[in-house]
């Protein structure tokens, strides 16, 4: 009787422990708006790979870019509805959300792209993801970033004026909408995928977007004029729904955690990497290149500061960094 009651319990045991391992295994989904070939993209599959391995098999994760979950927008409603589970989002989104985060985008905070991957390494820069999970519901495990922002046109831009009344493509969110405003302009909020044929068909008259997506998108091939500005940086971050967060034990978090913050980061480092190689390419296609520098916006980036100075308290640190990098 008492080895039939043993073996029972044994098997008792061992059933609990399956099930117990089986609802710990998880397929998460992770969504973003790059296509297939961007680094966003590379990288998230990146991700997926790093985590089923470390993991040994038990986790996996399901990419789903080029907006097929939606738009940010929506992504981050889904997130904090925890439908799904994890993104690479630009700060867009957030800074519509968490205002402070719009500090990040104050035009000329960085010199080029060197000094904004040493800025969103700082204390500073990742002081703010702390704001995340009480603000908007999401775990910001890591920085990665688009490069620097420059302005590709149908016809050229040779001096402030010329702003004046262009339709501007942009991401929708308020610093860079306030940011062109500020300079004249009629800023445009389009998702990615509609770039290419807005610029053809004159829905638009210029895109705010940086190298990489303009030579992988071939975008010079319906504006032929590039204003090379580095007027401002474009931060990723790399998120987990807090829902989800909450239901993971601290080892899988750590696992999550380190694992996404390494495939971000060197979302940033093959950024830093390829930027002057990818400004060389353009450079020798068939269109009219113009650099400028932040002279060139000084109405403009004052009447930025005007208005987000009050709004993202972190700009006046963020500054103050940046001017202790730059040294």
């Amino acid at each position: 009787m008492n080895t039939l009651k043993t073996l029972m319990t044994a098997a008792v045991a061992a059933s609990l422990s399956v099930t117990a391992f089986s609802a710990q295994a998880r397929d998460f989904r992770l969504g973003l708006i790059t296509p297939q070939p961007h680094i966003w993209t590379q990288e998230a599959e990146g991700f997926a790979e790093t985590l089923a391995e470390r993991s040994g098999g038990e986790h996996s994760v399901s990419i789903f870019p080029a907006q097929q979950l939606g738009t940010e927008a929506q992504m981050v409603q889904q997130l904090q509805a925890g439908s799904l589970d994890m993104a690479f989002l630009t700060l867009a989104e957030i800074s519509n959300r968490i205002p402070d985060f719009g500090a990040l985008y104050a035009p000329f905070l960085v010199e080029d792209i060197d000094h904004a991957v040493a800025l969103l390494h700082s204390d500073t820069a990742e002081g703010l993801l702390d704001k995340m999970p009480a603000q908007v519901g999401l775990v910001g495990v890591g920085y990665g970033m688009a490069g620097m922002r420059q302005i590709l046109s149908r016809e050229p831009i040779e001096s402030a004026e010329d702003l004046s009344g262009l339709k501007v493509r942009i991401t929708p969110f308020d610093p860079i909408r306030d940011f062109y405003a500020a300079a004249g302009a009629a800023p445009t909020p389009l998702p990615l995928p509609a770039v290419y044929d807005a610029l053809a068909n004159g829905q638009v008259d210029a895109i705010d977007m940086d190298y990489d997506a303009i030579r992988l998108l071939k975008f010079y091939e319906q504006a032929d004029n590039l204003v090379v500005s580095n007027h401002m940086m474009f931060p990723m971050v790399a998120v987990v729904s807090g829902r989800v967060w909450a239901q993971l034990d601290g080892e899988d978090r750590e696992l999550i955690r380190t694992a996404m913050a390494e495939h971000a980061d060197t979302v940033m480092t093959r950024f830093q990497q390829n930027h002057e190689a990818w400004g060389e390419d353009l450079r020798r296609q068939d269109i009219t290149v113009t650099d400028i520098g932040p002279e060139f916006f000084a109405d403009a980036i004052e009447k930025w500061e005007g208005v987000w100075a009050p709004k993202a308290p972190s700009l006046a640190a963020l500054r103050d960094t940046a001017a202790e990098l730059a040294e």
